[in-house]
């Protein structure tokens, strides 16, 4: 009997692991190359450490979640969707549940029980994980197929190769963009790595004065230009950093956000009462200020107490006016500030804190149906590296293990076909 070809597979995450479960329980003989000491360990992170695993929405709403792009992943999700990685997590004894807005998590709420699940069943599966092995270069043979990789310290030859090394962001977990350089080296275009879901940078100093301060349940428009167009607009919660703003609604928004040099200005419209009309809240006002009191404690009924004072002196306002004593000119104020108070957006954070990376290897030179590369047989992509990003809520986990799960399946069939030798490219790379 023929020995089986190797299914090598650059990279460790979600998109990795399961391309090796799904390579290996198609009957091939896998490894795995993690640059760092240990798989998943970005995984460990998402979800700030519950692991948003997936979405109860359909199809068509995941699709419309990652924009422009979203047409690429019909042919994965036909494949492998979200019962499926609740199964397979079931199976190794991590139950999940739904929370608002369909975001699905492992009920322990633990991101550990997620990634050592899909540990477990690569090592029940035979797959082989080589830790602390970087790789350095494809091996391409003279007829167009992929050979194996080189390392850092010698060669690894396989009959296809699934890169999946993530993208730019949390780069201490791994994801440095070598899979872009990979990549290049095949013939692939990349396009530009940007940061997406990324906090969104502030330019009014006093925001940063209200940094850990967490809104619930109010709006923002993203908006461009003047007069003012907008770009965005999402409900929900946020929050204050140190350098501007995060928080969901924030991070959904984010992926509107110019890239630098457009010419326009944007900024933020935050709606601190979206749930009643400016003429409500006007009106609400008058017969509030008819009343006895104090402008500052009466702004704190309405608001946290930071955002009311931060108000006060934004506002250019006196705290301690009789209610009675507020003229029409700033109750009107007050009304346009709490219905939108305007934050001049100066950036997004560096594509290292954001929670996705936008961008990476073109769409259009990868088979959708296969994740293999266009360009060289027998290569593969799969997750983060790929030019996909999608809004928050599971989305972009989900594209990570479906399009893991198609490349591992196709490369696994690719695997027992005939190919050439291999020992010539080897050598010649080492």
């Amino acid at each position: 009997m023929k020995p089986r070809r190797r299914v090598l597979i650059v990279g460790g995450g979600p998109a990795g692991l399961l391309a090796a479960i799904s390579a290996a329980q198609s009957g091939a003989r896998v490894t795995i190359l993690e640059r760092g000491p240990k798989t998943g360990r970005k995984l460990r992170l998402t979800g700030k450490g519950r692991c948003n695993i997936t979405n109860t929405a359909g199809v068509e709403r995941f699709v419309q979640a990652f924009g422009p792009n979203g047409r690429f992943m019909y042919g994965a999700f036909s494949r492998f969707f979200r019962d499926d990685i609740i199964a397979i997590l079931d199976r190794m004894g991590v139950p999940t549940k739904a929370e608002r807005g369909g975001r699905v998590f492992p009920a322990s709420d633990s991101a550990l029980d997620v990634a050592g699940a899909l540990e477990r069943r690569v090592s029940e599966l035979g797959v082989e994980v080589r830790t602390n092995a970087r790789a350095k270069a494809l091996l391409i043979s003279d007829t167009g197929e992929m050979a194996g990789v080189a390392l850092y310290h010698g060669t690894v030859d396989a009959a296809a190769v699934i890169v999946a090394t993530g993208g730019l962001s949390y780069p201490g977990t791994g994801s440095t963009g070598d899979g872009y350089v990979l990549a290049q080296q095949a013939g692939h275009s990349i396009v530009s790595p940007r940061p997406a879901l990324a906090p969104i940078l502030i330019a009014e100093p006093w925001v940063g004065d209200l940094s850990g301060l967490a809104l619930r349940n109010v709006a923002v428009r993203l908006m461009l230009g003047d007069p003012p167009t907008a770009l965005a607009c999402e409900f929900g919660e946020m929050l204050f950093t140190h350098t501007g703003v995060s928080g969901p609604i924030i991070l959904t928004v984010s992926r509107c956000v110019p890239p630098p040099g457009s010419g326009s200005r944007t900024f933020i419209e935050l709606d601190l009462k979206p749930a009643i009309s400016r003429e409500e809240l006007h009106q609400r006002l008058i017969r509030d200020f008819a009343r006895i009191g104090k402008l500052g404690p009466y702004l704190r009924k309405l608001m946290p107490h930071a955002l009311a004072d931060a108000l006060v002196g934004v506002l250019g306002l006196d705290a301690s006016r009789s209610l009675n004593q507020v003229t029409a000119s700033e109750r009107r104020t007050i009304v346009d500030a709490l219905k939108g108070i305007r934050l001049t957006v100066r950036g997004l954070a560096p594509v290292e804190e954001a929670i996705v990376t936008a961008g990476g290897v073109a769409l259009n030179e990868v088979d959708p149906r296969t994740m293999m590369s266009r360009k060289v047989a027998g290569l593969f992509f799969a997750g983060e590296v790929l030019d996909l990003d999608a809004e928050t809520g599971g989305y972009n986990l989900q594209a990570a293990f479906s399009t893991g799960w198609v490349a591992g399946a196709a490369a696994a069939g690719w695997s027992k076909r005939d190919a050439p030798s291999v020992k010539e490219v080897a050598s010649a790379a080492s």
